[in-house]
């Protein structure tokens, strides 16, 4: 992937932080910012076969179209993009749906050049991306969540254990040589992880483990 170089869309309503995001982009010899737009429709009106990016960093709260429906409909018109949320504190209702709209990651706006680099590759790379910041967060604003979780009881200790492994973003590979089994044998246990808590992708699992108390940051 370092030969490659990964076209970006980045799309805020704010222009000095797009303006500022896209200037430290630059500096990255690998990644080129090929659209820039102040909201989901003026994105997807640039959207075409000659621009394609392969990551968009999406702003959640725009005028005229947010970044759920954009999301969506990108999405749709594209199945390979690859979008990452950029979110703010206290922005956590609306995470699911941006989830569920096809998003594979979340930013917040205060991350580090570093973090934002290290999101594109583990999304590019075909992985879901949680700052830590942003989990911790999370973890907060879903701490009044009393909710008893059956779940759990049905989790055997292995499916456990690599669940902690995902939500620390570790890739089936990585997880598989941290617990000295398979990367087949991870590959099930992820299967199963999502069809026991009816998470569609692995953003959707993190948020629900999250959320029901499954696993702890």
């Amino acid at each position: 992937m370092k030969n490659e170089i990964i076209k970006i869309a980045l799309v805020d309503d704010h222009v000095l932080f797009r303006n500022g995001l896209k200037l430290l982009l630059s500096n990255e010899p690998n990644m080129s910012v090929i659209i820039e737009a102040s909201d989901g429709a003026d994105f997807l009106s640039q959207l075409s076969a000659k621009k394609h990016p392969d990551i968009v960093l999406m702003d959640i709260g725009m005028p005229n179209m947010d970044g759920i429906e954009a999301t969506r409909l990108a999405v749709e018109r594209m199945p390979d993009i690859r979008v990452i949320a950029l979110s703010m504190f206290g922005e956590e209702d609306y995470y699911y749906r941006m989830i569920n709209a096809g998003a594979k990651g979340f930013l917040l706006k205060n991350s580090e050049i570093s973090d934002v680099k290290e999101a594109i590759e583990q999304v590019m790379s075909g992985n879901s991306y949680f700052s830590q910041e942003l989990l911790c967060n999370v973890i907060k604003s879903f701490h009044a969540n009393k909710e008893q979780v059956e779940v759990m009881a049905t989790l055997s200790k292995r499916e456990q254990q690599v669940l902690n492994e995902i939500c620390k973003g570790l890739s089936n590979q990585e997880i598989a040589d941290s617990l000295f089994i398979s990367k087949r044998t991870v590959d099930k246990h992820r299967s199963n992880l999502l069809s026991k808590t009816n998470s569609k992708n692995t953003a959707n699992l993190i948020l629900y483990a999250i959320k029901n108390k499954l696993i702890s940051i």
